[in-house]
């Protein structure tokens, strides 16, 4: 017989009796299960009946009926089943209430104590999902711990007892970062599993926080064969859920997940992340307007288009994330605990379109929202680490990066350092933390030229690779950073070993970026600078001729649209310019100023690298005035130093370099035309440098 049938032939038989006739309570009774069995297959949408059955069944067994304790454990499920749907948080208060007068008509004996105790801890559980109260974690852990005693192998509730005890570990391993508790909720998962043959009607939920918890360490201890395990557990969830069972979006989603892991350690395999977004829109469709899941997966989509952009530069993936982030932020209101989250998400996508459009406000924006994340996440909140980190970065950017303003670089440092605090030696993020603590060090080491900044940023660099061995997804991240760092020591003191050394790692860095890697087109171009550096100290012309390559391989991974064109572009520019200082071959010259002017064409107002090119279009079309004497070539760059003059104000590491720049165009036209007021400003320039 079809469900809804069923449902409708118990409820006549229900009407036909008054209350308190003698078939009243057994229809009643036969209704309540029917509606219980479909609520727990899936099958029923509307629970408000359910409940209401529940509730004039519990007026009908008052305190002392032997029944009162199941139909109260029964009513917590349907106000449970409500909440999962709709996210009304007075019916999870009203299941908890419920759950715990359940417990008391449950003393040491009674048959239904067990699942009195995990149905109280689950209830509390959900409530510190939602309001992150840590007194109800610790009381879920010691309830589901009581019931599990009461639970021995093979008894049938044993599993319901480990995937609670699973859920709050990986709960608190969420809220505190600790290690061992992934560990603990993995083999607790493996333990659910093995209790749950095939068959057994919670096989799909231990089969999705199995997989869960392994997709978990995964990100942390970065083994291929725990996200292999988790694929394969997913896969076998979702073939248990199929189409229209209301927990299908949840492996869905995990295996959106997976696939966007696997994106980023298979060297950006782009079908990898097609499938991420593929799943993470089919979770979505499950989850229409209201149902409490929606929110988390409109943020997990979002980021999936977000860094499917950062690949292919598709605007219309970055506007779908602002959209996605957007909707999230509506379902998050003051108050809840994911608005830090949307928030972050928001800022990702400003500081993204930001990097790809050059336009400071959205910079702007991104720090607004940043500080806006981080005002949500005090000491103590799982997400304070990575607010603080984007709002450093964000920082660093803006109004660093754009005016030179020492106080904002300041400000990064300082939260990089309340970021690392917050990872103590075993936490997960601790390698990223030191990473980013030692890139904001070696920001304000190449503006205050403190060694102290500079000598901490090598430490932490070597610190943070030491947690990323050969293999590690992150190991070329490190690499770079501690190649910046032997860059600018080489900078400041000279030394060539240290550039050889920035070499070296470059190359390392290039070879864990094989072909297809998202990063190879940023380890070309780093090499590429580097080996024109040691050109121009040591004249090989094999690191030139290198150099050229190079920039030439990561232009063709940057096609016209790309963000980072312009620094290829620019970067081929340095090099025909210092192989016409070399080699004195004006047709380098000529190529020279042919792409300096195609980088700047790409460098809008207001893009931070606007006026680094500025200033080197300038200074070729000097040269090749030098080399031509054409008056035009001049002009312009005069006209060019100015404008990077403008955007490098007094405090800017680079203004001294534009005071001189134009103060040699000064000394030129006093050449050329022997006017005294040219010389003149020639050396008040060069004094002001």
């Amino acid at each position: 017989m079809d469900s809804t049938d069923e449902v409708s032939r118990k409820r006549a038989e229900l009407e036909g009796c008054s209350p308190g006739h003698d078939g009243w309570d057994v229809a009643l009774r036969s209704l309540r299960a029917l509606y219980n069995r479909l609520r727990v297959e899936g099958k029923i949408d509307d629970v408000d009946e359910a409940i209401t059955l529940y509730r004039a069944a519990l007026e009908l067994h008052p305190s002392g009926h032997p029944h009162r304790s199941s139909l109260l454990l029964e009513l917590v499920g349907c106000l449970s089943c409500r909440y999962d749907d709709r996210g009304v948080e007075a019916d999870l208060e009203e299941a908890v209430t419920f759950a715990r007068a359940a417990l008391e008509l449950c003393p040491s004996g009674h048959p239904s104590r067990g699942v009195s105790l995990d149905t109280l801890a689950y209830t509390l559980w959900r409530r510190f999902t939602k309001q992150t109260a840590v007194h109800d974690l610790d009381e879920a852990f010691e309830l589901h711990r009581a019931a599990l005693e009461l639970h021995p192998s093979g008894h049938p509730e044993r599993s319901s007892s480990l995937l609670g005890l699973l859920l709050c570990f990986s709960s608190r391993h969420d809220n505190q970062g600790l290690v061992a508790d992934v560990e603990e909720a993995v083999t607790l998962g493996r333990a659910a599993l093995e209790s749950c043959p095939p068959g057994h009607r919670n096989r799909g939920v231990c089969l999705y926080n199995l997989a869960n918890c392994l997709w978990m360490r995964f990100t942390e201890q970065a083994a291929i064969c725990d996200l292999d395990e988790a694929f394969e557990l997913h896969r076998a969830a979702l073939d248990l859920h199929p189409s229209g069972h209301r927990e299908r979006s949840s492996p869905l989603d995990g295996l959106a997940l997976c696939f966007l892991d696997r994106y980023d350690i298979r060297g950006g395999v782009v079908a990898d992340l097609e499938e991420a977004v593929k799943f993470g829109r089919a979770a979505l469709e499950l989850c229409p307007p209201g149902h409490p899941s929606r929110g988390v997966f409109l943020y997990n989509l979002a980021i999936n288009l977000l860094k499917r952009f950062k690949q292919l530069a598709a605007v219309r993936d970055l506007n779908e994330a602002f959209e996605l982030h957007h909707a999230a932020l509506d379902l998050r209101p003051p108050g809840h605990p994911g608005r830090s989250s949307s928030l972050n998400g928001l800022a990702l996508c400003f500081s993204s379109r930001y990097d790809n459009q050059g336009v400071v406000a959205d910079l702007e924006e991104a720090v607004r929202l940043g500080r806006a994340a981080l005002e949500l996440c005090p000491p103590g909140h799982p997400s304070r680490g990575m607010s603080l980190y984007s709002l450093a970065s964000d920082l660093w950017k803006s109004r660093y990066d754009n005016q030179g303003v020492v106080a904002n670089l300041e400000e990064a440092v300082k939260f990089g350092r309340a970021a690392l605090e917050l990872c103590p030696p075993g936490h997960p993020s601790r390698g990223v933390s030191l990473y980013n603590l030692a890139i904001d060090l070696l920001r304000r080491f190449k503006q205050l030229a403190a060694v102290r900044d500079l000598d901490e940023a090598f430490e932490l660099h070597r610190a943070a690779l030491d947690l990323h061995p050969p293999g590690h997804p992150d190991r070329f991240s490190l690499l770079h950073g501690l190649a910046l760092c032997f860059s600018s020591r080489y900078d400041n003191q000279g030394v060539v070993a240290d550039l050889h050394e920035a070499v070296m790692f470059r190359r390392a860095a290039l070879e864990l970026c094989p072909p297809g890697h998202p990063s190879r087109d940023v380890s070309l171009y780093n090499l590429a600078i580097d080996l024109l550096r040691r050109f121009k100290q040591l004249a090989a012309v094999c690191d030139l001729n290198e150099a050229f390559e190079l920039h030439h391989a990561a232009l063709d991974l940057r096609p016209p649209g790309h963000p980072d064109r312009s620094s290829s572009l620019n970067g081929l520019a340095l090099c025909f310019s210092s192989r016409y200082d070399n080699q004195g071959v004006v047709a380098d010259l000529e190529q020279a100023v042919e792409f300096g002017r195609a980088a700047l064409e790409l460098c809008p107002p207001g893009h931070p690298s606007r006026g680094a090119f500025l200033y080197n279009l300038a200074s070729d079309l000097w040269k090749r005035f030098k080399q031509l004497a054409a008056v035009g070539d001049l002009d312009e760059a005069f006209a060019l130093h100015h404008a990077a003059l403008e955007l490098h104000p007094p405090g800017h590491p680079y203004r001294s370099s534009s005071l001189d720049a134009l103060a040699h165009c000064f000394s030129s036209r006093y050449d050329n035309q022997g006017a005294v007021a040219d010389l003149e400003e020639a050396v008040m320039l060069r004094h002001a440098a």
